[in-house]
């Protein structure tokens, strides 16, 4: 059995027989995508970035995932990683704040929601956040918001642009007012990048609402969304409820946003990299880049 270890990936669990006694075929070895129900290898849709090949559908990816796409794998730098969580209201709902903290540790391997890196694409200096949907739906809190301030203070230090992704349900309710104050927390550092004449180029993906798209998910110089980003601030069941109209289907979409002017451009997760490298040389005037393939970006 020597070369079947070897054939399957260590993260497949392999189970030999099922309840009923029957053969059961390895878990995570295949995929359905959601959107076109296609079945797919795991290891083929890694390769493909995330993105469904028959559809083109942007599954969900974490936080140190997109990283690793986007940034150079050389000359990275974490920023606020001691920066900790603190149940200071000392909330609790159906579960302690404290408890759902250390559950959202163990489950993603992050301290919080979202992860600020400071490195290069195709050579090109910037600070990169990234949001991590899968601690607690990506809710924004104070060392979110404290984490952001310090890579865009460290961007206006190096005079290097800021790029974000946001994949966020909004402000983190647990913390009450002081999550609430992180909106105008992150605006306002914004307002100093802007003052020293550094890009800004936000990028919003699946899904970005609630206080984070009310705040600095729209103001950057370039506003980018990925294909199908679910993007807005309250949700399609409430405004329905609230002006008590039909909405027109797929409002929220990316597509829809893009029609009506809300977002600048629509950027496959597979270009994103030469697509912001090209605007960031555009927006700070830089010679242009030379990407692996010869092309200048």
């Amino acid at each position: 059995m020597g070369w079947f270890q070897k054939l399957v990936p260590p993260k497949i669990k392999r189970r030999e027989e099922g309840e009923d006694g029957k053969k059961v075929v390895p878990e995570g070895l295949w995929h359905k995508c959601p959107a076109c129900q296609a079945v797919l290898y795991h290891s083929d849709l890694e390769k493909n970035n995330s993105v469904c090949p028959k559809c083109n559908y942007h599954h969900r990816i974490t936080a140190r995932t997109r990283i690793d796409l986007f940034l150079d794998a050389e000359e990275r730098f974490e920023i606020g990683a001691e920066v900790q969580p603190v149940d200071t209201l000392k909330f609790k709902d159906s579960r302690k704040y404290s408890e759902r903290l250390t559950a959202a540790q163990r489950d993603t391997g992050e301290t919080d929601a979202l992860v600020v890196m400071q490195g290069c694409v195709h050579g090109l200096p910037l600070v990169a956040a990234v949001f991590e949907f899968s601690f607690m739906g990506g809710s924004m809190g104070s060392v979110v918001g404290e984490r952001f301030v310090r890579g865009v203070q460290i961007a206006i230090e190096q005079k290097i642009p800021f790029v974000c992704f946001t994949a966020s349900g909004g402000a983190r309710m647990q913390e009450g007012l002081l999550s609430l104050m992180q909106m105008a927390k992150t605006c306002a550092v914004l307002t100093r990048l802007s003052a020293e004449k550094l890009p800004f180029i936000s990028v919003l993906t699946d899904p970005t609402m609630g206080g984070v798209s009310a705040s600095f998910a729209f103001m950057g110089d370039v506003v980018i969304a990925e294909p199908g980003a679910l993007i807005g601030f309250a949700g399609a069941r409430v405004i329905q409820q609230t002006v008590r109209e039909t909405l027109p289907e797929g409002f929220q979409r990316a597509e829809f946003l893009l029609e009506h002017g809300a977002i600048d451009m629509i950027i496959d997760r597979r270009q994103i990299r030469e697509q912001i490298v090209t605007l960031l040389t555009l927006l700070t005037k830089n010679p242009a880049v030379i990407v692996a393939n010869g092309q200048s970006a």
